[in-house]
């Protein structure tokens, strides 16, 4: 039965058009960038135009050429030494489809560089379109969340086994800087640690780059995920680590403190060893119902 905090989605064109808009803002938010020029030549007497960059893993191409084919626009590089593609959306269609597409489905501070992008189009009277407030609806009723999580969320399995102990654990971590150009992650990482009701803490306190850390430590928090993400699937390579995960964490949700550990540790290892960067099999049929936002 899914939890209470969640809405019933009827599978309508509208629905698959509202949640590729929330899933496409929290892709940006959660690794992507607005590129907003301050001056209108730069250095060299270039004109400049803004941009905005959404960056991938190598293992998620084909989520992002998915992408780059439903907006329309947009070009897919690997930069030297960047151990990432990048989807870049320069050109005025591309960047004014993805405001009109994003526009009041932001809920972090990346707001601001939103904001800044429309009224740089609004300076030269190519929109007339206005910036919308933060969304402020519950997590659970968009696919917001899970395009955050396409961006910065992990699965992993650990497995103990030793003398003294044999011990299968399944958790899901999410962190974000504390801090970014646009301002501070702290509003929304807390709002996601309720609404796992999971754990919220600062790591790497002693590094110049300070991060927000939630992290899921019992079945009841990893349930709540899973609520969430059978309404609102992943739809990259972490969907893929999600199945793996899922396989293992549904013993613990099912069987609850009667699972054997020592029972499970060998399904527990093969579904690990099939996880994160040690993934060697890639099917992408969950693809073929990715959104269509021109229905």
């Amino acid at each position: 039965m899914l939890n209470s905090n969640f809405t019933t989605a009827t599978q309508t064109n509208n629905f698959h058009n509202k949640n590729f808009n929330f899933y496409l803002a929290g892709l940006i938010e959660g690794d992507g960038t607005i590129i907003v020029p301050t001056s209108q030549r730069d250095t060299k007497g270039r004109l400049t135009y803004p941009s905005i960059q959404i960056v991938f893993g190598l293992m998620d191409l084909p989520l992002a050429l998915m992408i780059q084919k439903v907006l329309g626009h947009g070009s897919i590089s690997r930069k030297k030494g960047i151990n990432a593609y990048i989807l870049s959306i320069n050109n005025k269609e591309g960047l004014l489809k993805i405001i009109s597409l994003v526009n009041g489905k932001f809920k972090t501070d990346k707001i601001y560089g939103l904001e800044r992008l429309i009224n740089w189009y609004k300076v030269k009277g190519h929109t007339n379109l206005t910036l919308l407030p933060k969304d402020i609806s519950p997590l659970g009723n968009s696919s917001w969340l899970a395009g955050f999580i396409e961006a910065d969320g992990h699965f992993s399995i650990r497995t103990t086994d030793s003398e003294n102990s044999t011990k299968v654990e399944c958790k899901f971590e999410l962190s974000q800087a504390q801090k970014n150009i646009y301002g501070t992650s702290y509003e929304i990482m807390n709002e996601i640690s309720k609404f796992l009701n999971c754990s919220f803490k600062e790591i790497r306190i002693d590094s110049k780059n300070p991060q927000y850390r939630i992290r899921t430590l019992n079945s009841n928090s990893n349930l709540q995920l899973i609520n969430y993400l059978t309404i609102y699937p992943l739809k990259g390579k972490k969907h893929l680590d999600y199945i793996s995960w899922l396989k293992i964490a549904n013993f613990f949700i099912n069987g609850g403190k009667a699972v054997s550990h020592k029972d499970l540790l060998p399904i527990a290892k093969e579904s690990k060893s099939q996880m994160n960067d040690n993934r060697k099999i890639f099917t992408w049929d969950h693809l073929a119902e990715f959104y269509n936002i021109e229905e």
